[in-house]
């Protein structure tokens, strides 16, 4: 008689990092489990627990049993505005906390097929300004989030090759906010503009990886380009009345924003029984992000439509990172990250600031 052994193997994990964006730039969010963050992400060519639906679903055929793996990250985003006159005016940003969070579940149902299923927040953040603050014309307040629900299916081909594919149902919402300035000198004070929109679409995400030696393992990973039509209502509030008929109620807008593509490709080494280092590259192709542009349902201001630039460029990431185990029941883990961001330095705005950067993450895992 045949015995056969069911793993279950249960994690909840509260992270608490005080970065300016995490470890992504724009308003992507990479932040997708506690074992990959302490490494910085450099993950795609591991991908050993739930979190690989997200970093690499060709990783899930190489997991047995039953896996379930939940957590969230507090991202406490930060800064602030010096000038135009005089230039020691500094404005800084209303602290907010945002706190994305996920959980994954993968079931092996024979040596060969994994499922999986994965709900995340791969994009989203946001900013918040003074009312009065000199850029209220550009942005008051901005919040995007996401909500990806992803099934996901891994086989085996052999000992050495894994494939693996996803597809997430997309839900999102979006709030922007600034003033409409009248007059320089405040008089009259300024009117109100507010658009609160939902959206929806589909995502597929796939991923491949090989083990040529017992000390090497490649991974690739690709999450493709998806655009979202958010839809609401756009309300104009606090207008003096001899503007008033420019600015109608009962008015609805749509904006479309893209949740950019992303192609991951990394090396992890093994050094020895105790130490694994990996290195990761990864592509964010946010060119697709060129404009911002509501069309409104009736005319406001004299126009149906309202654009702004944005002209972003593709992104990159560099990862580094390892992870050392101390003992049977203690991992440590560190990473390093540079993070090359979209955002042209002659057109950084204050919907969500951004610049390049170098990131350190430290963490451990106790079993």
């Amino acid at each position: 008689m045949k015995k056969t052994t069911k793993h279950l193997s249960v994690y909840l994990l509260l992270l608490v990092l005080a970065c300016s964006l995490a470890f992504a730039g724009g308003y992507q969010i990479n932040e997708h489990g506690a074992r990959a963050m302490g490494m910085g992400g450099a993950f795609v060519a591991r991908a050993s627990d739930g979190s690989a639906i997200f970093y690499n679903p060709a990783g899930l055929a190489f997991q047995k049993g039953i896996n379930v793996l939940a957590g969230t990250t507090l991202i406490f985003p930060s800064s602030s505005f010096t000038g135009p006159k005089p230039a020691t005016t500094e404005t800084k940003m209303v602290s907010q906390m945002f706190y994305p969070s996920n959980l994954y579940a993968s079931y092996a149902i024979n040596e060969k097929f994994v499922v999986g299923l994965g709900v995340y927040n791969p994009y989203g953040l946001g900013s918040e300004w003074p009312s009065t603050w000199a850029g209220r014309g550009l942005s008051v307040k901005t919040d995007l989030q996401t909500f990806y629900i992803n099934p996901s299916v891994s086989y085996k081909v052999n000992d050495k090759l894994s494939l693996g594919l996803g597809v997430s149902y997309v839900m999102g919402s979006v709030v922007l906010e600034r003033n409409i300035i009248f007059a320089a000198g405040g008089v009259p004070p300024d009117g109100k503009f507010k658009l609160d929109g939902s959206g929806s679409g589909i995502n597929i995400n796939a991923g491949v990886m090989w083990k040529p030696t017992e000390k090497i393992s490649v991974g690739l990973s690709y999450r493709h380009l998806t655009e979202i039509e958010f839809e609401g209502d756009a309300t104009f509030t606090n207008v003096f009345a001899p503007a008033a008929p420019s600015f109608p109620s009962g008015v609805t807008g749509t904006a479309t924003l893209p949740m950019p593509s992303n192609l991951i490709a990394g090396v992890a080494y093994t050094i020895n029984e105790k130490l694994t280092v990996e290195a990761d590259f990864q592509y964010v192709g946010w060119a697709a992000y060129e404009e911002l542009k509501i069309n409104f349902s009736k005319a406001v201001g004299g126009s149906t439509t309202s654009t702004e630039a944005k002209k972003w460029h593709e992104g990159w990431l560099m990862r580094l990172g390892g992870e050392y185990k101390l003992n049977d029941k203690l991992d440590l883990r560190a990473g390093f990250i540079y993070d090359y961001a979209p955002q042209p330095t002659w057109r950084v705005e204050p919907m969500l600031p951004d610049a390049n950067r170098t990131d350190v993450s430290l963490g451990a895992g106790y079993k």
